[in-house]
């Protein structure tokens, strides 16, 4: 079964239930994902599905910080709960050891395809390399986060 159509699904057994909060997340989650295949003119995968889910986390995480700040907690519980029912469609993350080892491969397969016959990596081959690893950490690790270890990894490497 696909992700969308375990949503789908999900959507179904939320109406059956009655449950509002989480219909009401659900629907903003297909509604979004289709308006994607609509821009795109594709049919999303499970990889689009999961870089769709991330970017409506990290807009209702944003929120929960705006609405902190302002006071309004009855707005960053809502956005609350929609990120804890978003969040369950996303993979296990990695822990900080995974994310090493992924780290690594990235930057193993960056050298393998290096062109320029040299047999090191500088901070100029960050790109390749970031270019290797989004794919793989589609909804189970903070790009942002493995974006500074491997700037970290490759200022090391000098």
């Amino acid at each position: 079964m696909t992700l969308k159509e375990q949503i789908q699904d999900d959507m179904k057994a939320a109406m059956r239930a009655k449950d509002a909060a989480r219909l009401g997340t659900i629907r903003l989650l297909i509604a979004a994902f289709r308006q994607r295949e609509i821009d795109d003119q594709t049919e999303l995968d499970d990889l689009g599905v999961t870089a769709v889910i991330d970017r409506m986390l990290k807009q209702r995480r944003d929120s929960i910080a705006q609405f902190e700040a302002a006071g309004r907690e009855d707005l960053a519980v809502q956005e609350r709960s929609e990120v804890d029912v978003l969040s369950a469609y996303l993979p296990q993350p990695f822990s900080d050891t995974e994310l090493d080892a992924v780290i690594d491969a990235a930057l193993g397969e960056a050298l393998a395809s290096k062109s320029d016959g040299s047999d090191a990596l500088s901070a100029a081959d960050m790109g390749r390399v970031m270019g290797i690893l989004k794919p793989r950490l589609a909804g189970r690790a903070d790009v942002s986060k493995a974006s500074s270890l491997v700037k970290g990894r490759l200022s090391a490497v000098k």
